[in-house]
Order: structure tokens, then C-alpha cells, then sequence
């Protein structure tokens, strides 16, 4: 049986939260691996919703390992806010069902502060962070001196680690007229949220390598979309980790061979929250309309989603790069009833076509659209668990995406509802 991963195919918020769940019923071990709590999941199950930043989606489902990898930045702040607010909901996070490794970077308070105070100097040239300091907390990982989650463990020998990092984060404070970081503080705050964070910390790379080889099935989540990622992403308008399937392995400290089938998730249209180059983003009604539809607002941030026609360029881009083996088509429904439906088959750049998102800002910038119009569909589509149950022409839809992006289509997701799936292969059984 092969272990999975799930990432975004687009900008995120395509859904993976759902999907995510409705696999994780037949894996054994959920991982998150990149990313912070600047992700969003919204699990509806039966008649709770859970809406989940840091968690892996399996932790609402009894008997499943949860486990936060060494490739994910951990607030241990807004991860104890987490675990609070699903106690309420009736879900209980322990250490049996949550292990955080040990070598995760930690977001600071001053993290979150440093990432506020730069979209505010940056004014119009912001790139539209979530301001929840991932950023700024990747940017001292790979600048040797951040504090993670295993320095917890000995905060008596803490004090030189925090002058390392407070001696950079000052000289920033300095530059920007903000006023510096009281040292004080912040080993008050690491103090008193340590004992809450500890009991999940462990060795997870070799807690996984032991579930491995006990044949457990293990389902790796990925937070953002792979149009966000640091390297292959639209940048600068990107998050500040790889999203791609490949940081699966290198995020949770698995080999690349263990890592199994990747399956891509995307909407059956496209959508993208805060700033940063959109080819086929709708500014008339139709986008309002399917904005409305969709519920399209972040999970996180509540901020209105940007929408428009589904981008078979970007997916077919998105596809290659990231060895994606099988798309997971979601949101067919908020399609239905449109008398025609718009495709984006190629772009045009300064009047030359091209089949391929340019690496340059000033020319995703320049962007042309070419869109093919694909006759809709009058019934509905909502809650199918079959093809039988689809309309022709969406069936005829959903083929045509498959050859437009070179990939088939193994997963349809028709509602919210995680039963109201149409499954075509088994990615547990690749």
C-alpha cells in the first residue's frame, strides 16, 4: 500500500481540508509538513465544522497519529489556542493523537511583529502576508539562529540562544522605529508556555520510519498551494516554504522513495487570496457570483478569495513540476447553472503565445488569457457520489480538464460533505 501526499495545485484553498479528512479515514498517520498556521482546513463532518491552522486534519478522527513535522513552523501559542478551542468541540488532543518534532522551528512573538511591521512600511508594495510571523521565522531558521521546539526542553541554557536571535531582530526593530524587545519578557513567555508544549514534542522522523515499517499507512498534508511556493510560485507573491510534493520527504524527515503517490488538489474553477499575478481572475459578476457560491473567504483571515475561470496552463505547470500523479477535482458544484463555462487553454505574452506561467513578475504581469468556452450545465451537481448521477456535460467537463492538464482526474468532490466524493482510483492502493 502506498503512503500519500495532498497538496494544493493552485494558489490554495482548494479544498484539501475535506480531502484530506475523507483519506485520512484509511490512513494510519497524518503529517503536516511546511507551513505555519497561516494555513486553513475546514472539515465538516456530520453536523460539526472544524476549521483547523496548525493540526493535521486526522486529529479530529479517533485512532489517527497527528504529527507536526520538522518542516512546519510552530506558533506554540496559537497551537495551544488550537487544541482549546477543539476541547470544546468535543476533541480531545493528547500526546497519543499529537508529536511535534523536535527540531521545528518555533514563531516568536517577535515573528509575528516583525511581519506586521514590514506590510505596514511596505505600504502598497506589500505582498499580502497573513502577518502571523511565518515568514520572518523561516527567515531565522535558515539564518542559524532560531529557537525550536527541542530548546524547550532546557531553558536554563536558553539565555544565549535568545541573545543570538534577539541581536538580529533588534537591529531590525532599530531601522524601523519600533522599539526593541524586552529579553525579559520573552523568557517569561517561553517559561510559562513550555510545560504546555512539551508533552507532544518527540523524534518524528524516527517515529515514522517505525510506523513505516509496521505497514501503517501514512498521509502527508500540505498546507499551501504549489503556486505558493518559494521557489516555483508566483514570486515574490509566495509563501515562504516549499509547497511542492517533494518537501513531504525533506519536511517530516522520510526518504523520497517512502514517499508514495501524490495527489493534487484543485478547483474546478481558480481562486487566490491577496496580491500577486491572476491570468484568468474575473472582476465583473460572474466572479462575484462564483465567490458567492463557493463561500469563498479564507479560512484564516476571512479575507474575500479573488476568482476566476480554472486555469488549465497553470495546473498542467503545477502537475509537472510537483510529480503530481492524480488530480482531486473539488467545487463542481458552484459551477452548476452557468450557461457557459470559460477554460483558460494558453496565454498570450506581448502577442506570442505561450503554454507556461513565466518565472518573471513584470511578465506574469503582461498575461493574456486564451480562453476556450465550454457549454454548461443546467442540473445539479451537488452531493453526486457517482458518475451517473452527474450531468453529460459536466462529465464532459471534467474529461476535458483531463486533457487539457495531462492528468487524470482520480478524486471528485461535489459538496462540503466528505461522503459526497466520487472516487475513480484509490490512491492508497497505488
Amino acid at each position: 500500500m502506498a503512503n500519500v501526499v495532498v497538496i494544493g495545485a493552485q494558489w490554495g484553498d482548494e479544498g484539501k481540508g475535506k480531502i484530506v479528512d475523507w483519506l485520512s479515514e484509511r490512513a494510519d498517520v497524518v503529517v503536516r509538513f511546511q507551513g505555519g498556521h497561516n494555513a486553513g482546513h475546514t472539515l465538516v463532518i456530520g453536523e460539526n465544522t472544524y476549521k483547523l491552522s496548525l493540526l493535521p486534519s486526522g486529529v479530529v478522527r479517533p485512532g489517527k497519529l497527528g504529527i507536526i513535522g520538522n518542516g512546519v513552523v510552530v506558533d506554540p501559542w496559537a497551537l495551544c489556542a488550537e487544541i482549546e478551542r477543539l476541547g470544546k468541540q468535543g476533541v480531545s488532543v493528547t500526546r497519543e493523537t499529537l508529536r511535534i518534532a523536535e527540531n521545528a522551528t518555533l514563531i516568536l512573538p517577535l515573528h509575528r511583529e516583525l511581519d506586521q511591521m514590514r506590510e505596514e512600511a511596505a505600504g502598497a508594495g506589500k505582498i499580502g502576508t497573513t502577518g502571523r510571523g511565518i515568514g520572518p521565522a523561516y527567515e531565522d531558521k535558515v539564518g542559524r539562529r532560531a529557537i525550536r521546539a527541542q530548546d524547550l526542553k532546557n531553558l536554563e541554557t536558553l539565555g544565549p540562544k535568545v541573545d543570538r536571535i534577539l541581536v538580529h531582530h533588534n537591529a531590525l526593530r532599530r531601522g524601523l522605529s519600533k522599539p526593541e524587545i524586552d529579553r525579559a519578557g520573552l523568557m517569561a513567555e517561553l517559561a510559562e508556555i513550555a510545560p504546555k508544549i512539551l508533552p507532544f514534542i518527540d523524534v518524528t522522523w524516527d517515529l515514522l520510519d517505525r510506523e513505516r515499517k509496521a505497514g501503517k499507512r501514512i498521509l502527508f498534508e500540505g498546507a499551501q498551494g504549489a503556486l505558493l511556493d518559494i521557489d516555483h510560485g508566483t514570486y515574490p507573491f509566495v509563501t515562504s516554504s516549499n509547497t511542492v510534493a517533494a518537501q513531504a520527504a525533506t519536511g517530516s524527515g522520510m526518504g523520497p522513495r517512502q514517499v508514495g503517490y501524490v495527489l493534487g488538489i484543485a478547483k474546478a474553477y481558480t481562486t487566490r487570496v491577496g496580491s500577486g499575478p491572476f491570468p484568468t481572475e474575473l472582476l465583473d459578476e460572474v466572479g462575484q457570483e462564483i465567490g458567492k457560491r463557493g463561500h469563498e473567504f479564507g479560512t484564516v483571515t476571512g479575507r474575500a478569495r479573488r476568482c476566476g475561470w480554472f486555469d488549465a496552463v497553470l495546473v498542467r505547470q503545477t502537475i509537472k513540476v510537483t510529480g503530481i500523479d492524480g488530480i482531486a477535482l473539488t467545487k463542481l458544484d458552484v459551477l452548476d447553472g452557468f450557461k457557459e463555462i470559460k477554460l483558460c487553454v494558453g496565454y498570450k505574452l506581448d502577442g506570442e503565445r505561450i503554454d507556461r506561467l513565466p518565472a518573471g513578475q513584470n511578465s506574469q504581469e503582461r498575461i493574456e488569457p486564451i480562453y476556450e468556452t465550454f457549454e454548461g450545465w443546467t442540473q445539479s451537481t451537488r452531493g453526486a457520489r457517482s458518475w451517473a448521477e452527474l450531468p453529460a456535460q459536466a462529465v464532459k467537463y471534467v474529461r476535458h480538464i483531463e486533457e487539457l492538464i495531462e492528468c487524470r482526474v482520480d478524486l471528485l468532490s461535489t459538496s462540503p460533505e466528505r461522503d459526497d466524493t466520487i472516487l475513480m482510483r484509490d490512491p492508497f492502493a497505488d
